[in-house]
């Protein structure tokens, strides 16, 4: 069995392909040697920047010329399928078909989902409130402000939460089920972001329901399931990469996201003060479960379990 000092002991010097050992005990009858070329997992990283350049750049330019920066939403899943293909192409001769492969598709499939919806659900509608509010606080040229304030950090956010998509293109053997486990989880992320949205989109579109909270299907049981399933697919591609060494590293990635959509501009701030504004979704958010999803409380007595009035729901 190899131990942990004699793993490292076969680490060649820097500069030079990294011959990482996966121990026989995790992976197989004995240990194995498998390939890392730091060199060309960083030329990657530098190309996957530029990608996160060229995307962000070409979504400036059809905000200027649509007048809404709303744009940069689509942009959000494209980016990422962008950046999975171009660590794709750059990426080859390098890792195998076990975690290459997938990183690519569930990320493809994602990403190409959540902008078609997104276009779908925006189109022929003005500029998103969330922006008119950041705009309307510029000092100057509102334009450079959009440029610092929503196009910087979400290029850095996206460039940051797909370096296990990137990681996964170089890595080779590891534990052949933890990426299956990984497949699994992002399953069920998908699975709550397109059913919640489907339900969402559904309820908004009947007249019937103006002012009404949507408490049944997914959202009886979790008031977010698209950030809950955001939060799933994002932790299902890091265990594609963390599978085999060093995909571990990557860790913080998925921590960063489920950490802005549970406490940062996601969940959190949605519902920072709509609980003030609409007396029927307090009562939705007492009974129902913040983001896991979990069985919701009983209504409380003087309610209706439909509630009212809101259609303020992500």
């Amino acid at each position: 069995m190899t131990t942990v000092s004699s793993a490292w002991a076969t680490l060649p010097p820097a500069g030079s392909p990294l011959a990482i050992p996966i121990s026989g005990t995790v992976a197989g009858p004995a240990a194995q040697l498998v390939g890392w070329d730091g060199g060309a997992f960083g030329r990657t990283l530098l190309l996957t920047a530029l990608t996160v350049v060229v995307v962000l750049v070409v979504t400036f330019a059809v905000a200027l010329r649509v007048g809404k920066q709303a744009v940069i939403d689509v942009t959000w899943g494209l980016g990422f399928v962008a950046v999975a293909a171009t660590a794709f192409v750059s990426s080859a001769g390098h890792g195998d078909g076990l975690h290459r492969w997938p990183a690519l598709a569930l990320t493809a499939l994602w990403g190409l989902r959540l902008a078609t919806h997104i276009w779908s659900r925006s189109r022929g509608k003005g500029e998103d409130p969330r922006y008119a509010a950041m705009l309307a606080r510029a000092e100057g040229n509102p334009n450079a402000y959009a440029l610092v304030h929503i196009y910087l950090p979400q290029g850095l956010v996206m460039w940051f939460v797909s370096l296990p998509v990137q990681m996964a293109m170089f890595v080779e053997g590891g534990v052949r089920w933890v990426v299956w486990l990984g497949v699994l989880v992002w399953a069920v992320g998908l699975f709550f972001e397109a059913v919640g949205d489907l339900q969402l989109t559904r309820f908004r579109g009947d007249a019937s329901n103006r002012g009404r909270v949507l408490d049944t299907g997914l959202w009886r049981y979790t008031r977010h399931p698209n950030y809950f399933g955001d939060a799933c697919v994002w932790t299902g591609v890091f265990l594609v990469a963390a599978s085999a060494w060093p995909g571990v590293l990557t860790i913080l990635s998925p921590a960063v996201m489920v950490w802005n959509l549970y406490a940062g501009t996601g969940k959190k701030l949605l519902e920072k003060d709509i609980g003030d504004r609409r007396p029927a979704y307090a009562d939705y958010v007492r009974r129902t479960s913040g983001f896991f999803p979990w069985p919701p409380k009983p209504a409380a007595p003087a309610q209706e379990p439909t509630g009212k009035p809101t259609a303020g729901q992500d």
